[in-house]
């Protein structure tokens, strides 16, 4: 009897861990649930894997890994404007917010849309998550927002990162270079942190961002465009 209350009392404590870590995720602001409507210049549109953003671009669509506990509709605003100026975004929701846990949900989405040309993309563990489906898979590019490979990819990749992330390993972001192919680009955004790529406000261990939310993600949807150009 006292061994079976043993291990009813780790299986209770185990339960509550797991429900306390799920539970503790980064909530979308306000700001965000905005541009989950559509408008003149973006239908967004409620699909089983997420939402799609279709503005006037037909060429070229981005899926999109959230952030490791990140509600991720916190970052529609992000995707809004790609879309607005011409790349089409499906943002992938996952779940328990963790995208390693569905990491080829993406080819939901392969099957029933059709563009020239894919993207992949994400914001930290989502960027991992994403580099982790790129590398088996053939896809035009790879965007990688305060995050890096794991391993080896084939798709040119953008990589972005703020000077005052306090999240992002500095470290294991250097080593990933070595999976990079050659044309790949490295950005660094002054002032910009962690959390501001979406709008789910401040990230513990995050460090002081010196430029607004609005300004890093304008920054970032100009270099991710001037990349797709390029």
């Amino acid at each position: 009897m006292k061994k079976k209350r043993v291990l009813l009392f780790i299986a209770a404590s185990v339960f509550l861990s797991c429900w306390w870590y799920v539970s503790d995720y980064y909530r979308a602001s306000g700001e965000a649930e905005l541009f989950l409507k559509s408008t003149q210049d973006v239908k967004v549109l409620p699909i089983p894997e997420g939402f799609s953003f279709d503005g006037p671009g037909e060429e070229e669509a981005l899926i999109f890994y959230p952030g490791g506990k990140v509600e991720y509709t916190a970052y529609a605003p992000l995707l809004y404007g790609l879309a607005r100026d011409g790349l089409d975004c499906f943002l992938l929701k996952m779940p328990l917010n963790l995208a390693i846990l569905d990491e080829n949900k993406s080819d939901r989405i392969l099957q029933t849309y059709s563009y020239p040309e894919w993207y992949i993309g994400g914001h930290s563990l989502g960027g991992a998550a994403a580099s982790m489906y790129a590398a088996g898979h053939d896809l035009d590019g790879l965007l990688l927002l305060a995050a890096y490979p794991t391993k080896k990819v084939d798709e040119r990749t953008l990589e972005i990162y703020g000077s005052e992330d306090g999240v992002l390993n500095r470290s294991k972001r250097e080593e990933g270079d070595r999976f990079l192919p050659e044309g790949s680009v490295i950005k660094v955004i002054d002032g910009g942190n962690h959390a501001q790529f979406g709008n789910y406000g401040e990230q513990k261990g995050d460090g002081s961002a010196g430029i607004s939310g609005d300004e890093q993600q304008i920054i970032t949807r100009n270099l991710i465009l001037e990349f797709l150009n390029n």
